[in-house]
Parts: C-alpha cells; structure tokens; sequence
C-alpha cells in the first residue's frame, strides 16, 4: 500500500476588524471562547492537522498554517504582499449582525486575489449565535449570494458556541487540498 501523503497549506483569514476571526482560530485550533475582545496586532499564526480518505483508499494529511490578521481597511496595501503571499486558501469572515462587513469582504478577495490569483474560498457568516431564528433565512441568502459571486462555499458559523467552525475550516482544507492534488497530477503527467 502507498504511503499517506502529506501536503502543508497555508490559510488566511480575511475580514473586518470585530468579525469574530481570532474568535474562529481559537475555536478551531485550541477549542475556546472569550467574550473579551481583544483586537490582533500584526499577525498571529496557528498550525492544525486535518485528516482526508481519498477515493483510491489512501489517506493524505493537510497541516494548515492558519494566519490571521488585523482587520483595519487601511492594512491591506500594507501587508498583503507578506500576509497573502504562498496561501492556499481563504476563510472570508463577515458578522452577521453587522450586514456591512459582507460586502467589505470584495476588497479584502481583491487585495489576495491579486497577490496570489484565484484560490478556495470559504465565507463564513460568523456570530450565529446573536441572531434570531427569525432573521437566519435572510442572512444566509445574501451570505449564498454573496459566496456564488466569489466561487466560495459558504458557512453560518458560531465561535462562541462553536457551531459549523470545524465544518468551514474542513471545507476550506479539502478544497486546499482538492487542488493540490489536480497540481499534483499534472506534474506527474507532464
């Protein structure tokens, strides 16, 4: 039987300041909340290992490096050269309860997408947990809408209850690691 493979990716979190993306790291990497914000300074950057089955039976690993970054508008020509540069992916982050971080989230793609070109995007709507039962059916249409327009998959996310997170960085890692393996091919073919 083949050896696993094993790839490593890079992650970037992208989106406005107090979306909640050091909320979703932790969450993720180290399974915690705190309702204390703290806004990021600079960069801070988290490593996780994801298990996949491929189709042939054989197992690939993806070690994610997760950066995030601080969210202010005025930093993204500042450091998306060194932010952005060697990623494999993005986790879009929006709040739910403030509408106007969605869309926000087109210059941060833009800034990334230029440095890098296109790559998967997954597009978290995060703070699910503050929102009515009632107002969820809105939100998430203009959350898909918003994620079709980008190629992205989208995800209503919760780092406070932890809700879908371990989903959205689990898409984000197999769509990482989807393309890989298409380069990983291609440089077998040629």
């Amino acid at each position: 039987m083949d050896k696993d493979l094993v790839f490593r990716g890079k992650i970037c979190l992208i989106g406005e300041s107090g979306v909640g993306k050091t909320s979703l790291i932790r969450r993720y990497v180290l399974d915690q909340f705190s309702d204390n914000y703290l806004s990021t300074f600079g960069t801070k950057v988290m490593k996780k290992q994801l298990s996949f089955n491929l189709p042939n039976k054989q197992k690939a690993s993806l070690l994610l490096t997760v950066w995030d970054i601080m969210g202010e508008k005025e930093l993204i020509g500042v450091v998306k050269e060194s932010y952005f540069q060697g990623a494999s992916g993005l986790v879009a982050v929006c709040d739910l309860t403030r509408p106007e971080t969605l869309p926000a989230l087109a210059n941060w793609i833009g800034a990334a997408n230029k440095v890098i070109g296109d790559m998967p995007i997954v597009l978290a709507g995060n703070k699910l947990d503050l929102i009515s039962p009632v107002n969820i059916r809105e939100l998430a249409h203009s959350i898909e809408k918003f994620a079709k327009e980008n190629q992205a998959n989208a995800v209503l996310t919760s780092a406070k209850t932890g809700e879908n997170v371990e989903i959205a960085f689990k898409k984000i890692g197999a769509s990482v690691l989807a393309e890989m393996l298409k380069h990983e091919t291609k440089h077998q073919t040629v």
